[in-house]
């Protein structure tokens, strides 16, 4: 497979004089979709994409906007999604500037014993150790072990739902609560580490395990996707009083949720050596048949991109969303390669990326930027997911754009790193 795609890619690859590069060539300031000043006559499509590499010049843009560490902020889930982008293209072009780069934000929040500068109260605070993972594969250096096997650590006492779930947070607001975010917060670390520390059997099977626990209290049971998230307690103002479930189907959530299930299922073995690994296997199996066929359903039909509150596109005041499209995008192009899914699903992946291609642009600025970005965004009824602000260039988008890109281009994923369990 990574043969066939390197060969499409070298096929697709456009001389200079590309829609893409004509732009280029007019000078800064020229946008290339969305926007009145717009030369171009179609949207950034895969090929002009492949021509210029635009992962690098989204890397580059966002690296010249924010040139230091502290300029990238603290240790959290968004910021290390954008650097898992980073590290992912530094990975296939093994320009230095990017390892430093990552380096540097990392190395401002860990001490030399791995230590952390934060409390680690949240899974958002778990996910940035897929960033110490990744260093230490690519450097070596003692200190990002440190810091991922601390970060393991936590789950040791992490505390669950009745039925074993990890709490969102245990900061007081929101104890007792799954939110399908929290399955890419914490999955892939857990896999990973387990694959660096020598148990991966066992994270495995703890990672299949959170997916169904949080699948099934979210998954609306009367129709199609999942809502965002579950209060055991039933607590939160926005849980129903009979359900405890969220209201809405929030499109980045469901995201976060996809890209788990992809990427747990990347590091099973693909002929399970037991017969619960089988079990295991299947189960995220039709889960992933299950979510793109409800995906597809509602993929704008003009766009190939999909609604901030995802089945209800025909709602006032919803709108396309780039983060979660880049993530729906992801999600369908990875499982159909894997075969998760039957190979016609590739179709709306393609049809996805050139939506999201279309958000992509060339400023004043002479950076590349990339619009229609939610901000975070907390659990609530529709409204507020209906006035969240947007951005462009908003960690969320960034990074899973980096992805996104990384995986549909040029076949790559943040598990390569894992062998598969035996």
């Amino acid at each position: 497979m990574k043969a066939l795609v390197a060969a499409l890619v070298c096929c697709t690859t456009l001389a200079y004089g590309s829609p893409l590069e004509q732009v280029r060539a007019a000078g800064q300031g020229q946008a290339l979709a969305g926007s009145k000043e717009s030369v171009r006559h179609k949207p950034l499509s895969k090929a002009d994409s492949v021509a210029v590499d635009i992962s690098k010049d989204v890397v580059d843009s966002t690296m010249a906007r924010l040139p230091t560490a502290s300029s990238v902020g603290e240790w959290e889930y968004s910021r290390a999604l954008f650097m898992l982008g980073v590290l992912s293209v530094y990975g296939r072009t093994h320009d230095q500037r990017y390892l430093t780069y990552a380096k540097a934000w990392v190395d401002s929040h860990i001490g030399t014993d791995g230590t952390i500068d934060r409390p680690i109260n949240a899974l958002d605070f778990i996910m940035p150790g897929n960033v110490a993972i990744s260093l230490y594969r690519d450097t070596g250096e003692e200190k990002y072990k440190l810091a991922a096997d601390k970060l393991a650590d936590v789950f040791k006492t992490y505390p669950r739902t009745s039925d074993g779930g990890f709490w969102h947070a245990m900061n007081g607001q929101r104890d007792h609560q799954l939110w399908l975010d929290g399955t890419f917060m914490a999955l892939p670390f857990i896999v990973r580490q387990g694959a660096l520390s020598g148990h991966q059997r066992e994270a495995d099977a703890e990672a299949v395990k959170q997916l169904l626990v949080y699948g099934a209290h979210t998954r609306d049971p009367d129709g199609p996707l999942y809502f965002h998230a579950y209060d055991e307690s039933g607590a939160a103002k926005w849980a129903d009083p009979v359900t405890h479930r969220a209201s809405v189907k929030w499109g980045r959530a469901i995201g976060w949720y996809c890209m788990a299930l992809v990427d747990v299922l990347e590091a099973m073995p693909a002929t399970p050596a037991t017969a619960e690994q089988k079990m295991q296997r299947q189960q995220l199996i039709t889960i992933v048949q299950h979510v793109a066929h409800d995906l597809v359903e509602f993929q704008d039909p003009a766009t190939g991109l999909w609604y901030q509150i995802v089945d209800k596109p025909k709602l006032a005041g919803n709108f396309l969303e780039t983060s979660s499209s880049s993530m729906f995008t992801y999600f369908l192009d990875a499982a159909a390669k894997h075969g998760y899914i039957d190979a016609s699903y590739k179709a709306a992946a393609q049809h996805a990326y050139q939506g999201i291609m279309s958000k992509v642009t060339l400023g004043a600025d002479g950076h590349w930027h990339i619009a229609d970005i939610c901000e975070g965004t907390n659990v609530g009824n529709q409204a507020s997911y209906l006035n969240r602000k947007v951005y462009s260039d908003d960690f969320h988008g960034l990074g899973a754009f980096l992805l996104m890109n990384e995986e549909v281009q040029f076949n790559r994923s943040i598990m390569d790193d894992v062998e598969p369990s035996r």
